[in-house]
């Protein structure tokens, strides 16, 4: 079976069936990065990194089920910039990737920065998560990354199917309120993780996750049999980036996206007409003008 139905043939298989096999659904490379903190004991660190890792990669998401090759790739990294006794001040950068059908090419899906990560951690302390009662900021930071991650790759391979894992993390944001924490509350920034979730759950954003479906499924991995097909595929949806963007201005959804993708993006236009270019570095450099100079290299 080609790769790019693995995933989608599955949940349809298991739904039909009426019954589930639990598996692990990611395959998550973390890191703890520590440089900037001086005169603690280092150990803590690698502790951490492997408490944490085990807590992704070892519990069950989903009701799905995942071969090994199906887990989603993914990388997080924790840069810790400061540790006093017990309380970690961090920022923790969020990245995933899906395969291509036909190719050996993995595509970025998720591409995100949080710099308001603080939590309490105790080294050997054992990661737990009650969605009920939130005590541990640590997972219920990487719980709700888990969601969105899952969220972003259902997203891909069928038209909002990655909607229970958003509100799922939809439900830890609306549970972290009580938290004496930074990053889960609306007024403190629009970038942050209330930001992103609210975005992803908003009406507003349904055309803009379908064009998630539409950009992988129709276009990306559809490359191989018709490139000029596959590109109108992802040309077409490109003003509805535009659209969101101009109804809510410098959305994080949008602005994560086109992080995400814009190595992409100028990699799949260089080989467009030069009509084509010309429409799509006038679209990507309205709705993203810090980048347009590296959108112009479409052209060369």
């Amino acid at each position: 079976m080609n790769r790019k139905y693995i995933r989608y043939s599955h949940l349809l298989f298991f739904l039909f069936l009426g019954t589930f096999i639990p598996a692990q659904e990611l395959n998550c490379s973390l890191k703890i990065n520590s440089d900037m903190v001086q005169g603690t004991n280092k150990s803590v660190f690698n502790t951490l990194e492997k408490s944490a890792s085990d807590f992704l990669n070892n519990r069950r998401w989903t009701d799905l089920s995942y071969d090994q090759h199906e887990k989603i790739e993914c990388n997080i990294n924790i840069i810790v910039s400061k540790v006093e006794e017990e309380l970690f001040t961090a920022e923790i950068q969020v990245q995933s990737r899906r395969p291509v059908f036909n190719s050996s090419y993995n595509t970025p899906l998720f591409n995100f920065r949080d710099n308001d990560f603080a939590f309490t951690y105790k080294e050997f302390e054992v990661l737990e998560f009650n969605e009920n009662v939130i005590t541990s900021n640590l997972t219920a930071v990487l719980t709700y990354y888990a969601y969105i991650i899952i969220g972003y790759d259902m997203d891909s391979y069928s038209r909002l199917g990655g909607t229970p894992y958003f509100q799922a993390a939809e439900r830890i944001v609306n549970a972290a309120q009580s938290l004496d924490m930074p990053g889960w509350r609306a007024f403190e920034s629009s970038r942050n993780r209330y930001a992103l979730v609210n975005n992803i759950t908003d009406e507003a954003f349904k055309k803009f996750r379908n064009y998630i479906y539409e950009y992988h499924r129709l276009g990306l991995d559809e490359m191989t049999i018709n490139m000029v097909n596959a590109r109108a595929h992802v040309s077409a949806g490109l003003s509805v980036l535009r659209e969101t963007n101009r109804s809510r201005p410098s959305a994080i959804a949008v602005t994560s996206f086109l992080d995400a993708k814009t190595d992409e993006l100028i990699n799949i236009y260089k080989r467009a007409t030069d009509q084509e270019k010309k429409n799509v570095i006038e679209i990507l450099s309205d709705i993203n003008p810090t980048q347009s100079e590296r959108y112009e290299s479409i052209m060369k």
